[in-house]
């Protein structure tokens, strides 16, 4: 089976694209059975990120992996397809080793994405779907990531989410530390604008978040209060700035509650953050006259300042993944050959052990050693060499390329008489 990558970015499809194929952490595992169960498919793990949906597996039938894409997501097949993008074992590679390495993350350099990456392979893991050669392709990827960090420029000066959200607020509101913020989400993301925003010390800090007690901590370690989300509708007015991210597959604040809290607020200015795919926040409410909501595709332009200072490094990362991806597929290209070898091997130690079995007998008959030890290693040598032989005698159409492809295996030059 051929290594493949399926996949949708921010590179190719809006936001509202995206949303419509992410992958909720908790479903991943169902996924991944279903995928390796009901299709043509041996291995398989699937990345899923704000910015990108991508499905990593082994097939014969890449075809298949797409129309369950978009079975799974109950879509019809025309409706993403132009979207999608599907790489072959050599793109494939290349493109785990840059994903890995933060040259294909909307923000150049980034090093979210690799900790997203290490997730996904432990999920499929778990499931059981990650095999012998994802195996490989990942921990490879791994290890690109780590060199090309090491060794280049690539995440000098990077403009995380978390301060290009920052920036944005600033435009709207003179002083941060004036403001009450409220973090939808107590995940990794939310943690680090929490961390960028608290720098800039705010009025007061609230965490919402389904899990009451792991929003409670992250308030604590914040100097902030935790709610329930069930008291957004209540609360929501009070807040300046809202920061949200969470797993939710449907908005969590809708236009009617978000147009209520404003006419609370007597129409004051509402700074919101929507860092969740699928959206936390419903798109209409970005309409709003006092409201200035961004996504994760308005941050773009925030990001790509100190843009220029890591494309040069790009140059050399690069470099380093091409070669990296030869050296993969060197051992991929090896794997093809190990069950030929495992046979060869076999079918050799069969025979050294009938012919031993033979002199033997003949030694326990008191036949002569030397007579018995010259007879032993004609006979082996002539098992050994009957297939080989047969094949050149019956070459046929491959007569031009046989004698050499012989001559290879058996180390042969034309001064011992191969050739001749």
């Amino acid at each position: 089976m051929a290594l493949f990558t399926l996949g949708i970015n921010h590179h190719t499809a809006p936001l509202s694209v995206r949303e419509q194929i992410a992958f909720q952490t908790d479903a991943v595992p169902h996924a991944l059975a279903d995928l390796t169960r009901c299709k043509a498919v041996d291995e398989a793990a699937i990345l899923s990120t704000c910015n990108r949906t991508e499905v990593y597996f082994a097939t014969d039938a890449p075809e298949a992996a797409t129309q369950w894409l978009a079975d799974y997501h109950r879509l019809a097949r025309h409706e993403i397809e132009p979207y999608l993008y599907t790489y072959p074992e050599r793109e494939a590679v290349r493109h785990a080793f840059r994903v890995a390495s933060g040259l294909d993350s909307m923000v150049l350099g980034e090093p979210q994405i690799l900790g997203q990456m290490k997730e996904a392979v432990r999920a499929a893991d778990q499931a059981g779907t990650l095999g012998t050669t994802l195996h490989k392709l990942f921990q490879h990827s791994f290890a690109v990531a780590k060199e090309v960090r090491a060794t280049t420029a690539i995440g000098a000066n990077v403009v995380s989410m978390a301060a290009a959200a920052v920036r944005l607020a600033e435009r709207i509101f003179e002083r941060i530390a004036d403001q009450t913020i409220l973090f939808i989400g107590a995940g990794e993301m939310i943690e680090l604008c929490a961390t960028h925003f608290c720098a800039q010390r705010p009025k007061q800090v609230v965490v919402a978040n389904r899990t009451v007690e792991r929003g409670l901590a992250l308030a604590e370690r914040l100097g902030g209060k935790a709610i329930r989300l069930e008291e957004l509708g209540e609360r929501l007015s009070q807040f300046d700035i809202v920061v949200s991210c969470t797993a939710s597959p449907l908005p969590i604040l809708g236009l009617g509650l978000v147009e209520r809290a404003i006419r609370t607020r007597r129409h004051r200015p509402m700074f919101m953050v929507d860092l969740a795919v699928p959206r936390d926040i419903e798109y209409e409410v970005g309409e709003m006259d006092d409201v200035f909501l961004y996504t994760v595709d308005d941050l773009a332009q925030v990001v790509e300042s100190g843009l220029e200072s890591r494309q040069a490094a790009v140059v050399d990362a690069e470099a380093i993944i091409s070669e990296r991806v030869d050296g993969f597929l060197r051992w991929l290209a090896t794997r093809g050959t190990v069950p030929v070898i495992r046979s060869l091997r076999d079918a050799a130690e069969r025979a050294r052990r009938h012919e031993m079995e033979h002199a033997l007998k003949l030694l326990a008959r008191g036949e002569d050693p030397v007579r018995v030890l010259e007879q032993f290693s004609h006979r082996l040598t002539n098992k050994f060499l009957h297939a080989p032989t047969q094949a050149l005698v019956q070459a046929g159409s491959d007569r031009d390329d046989l004698p050499a492809l012989v001559g290879r295996l058996f180390h042969l030059h034309p001064d011992s008489g191969y050739g001749d």
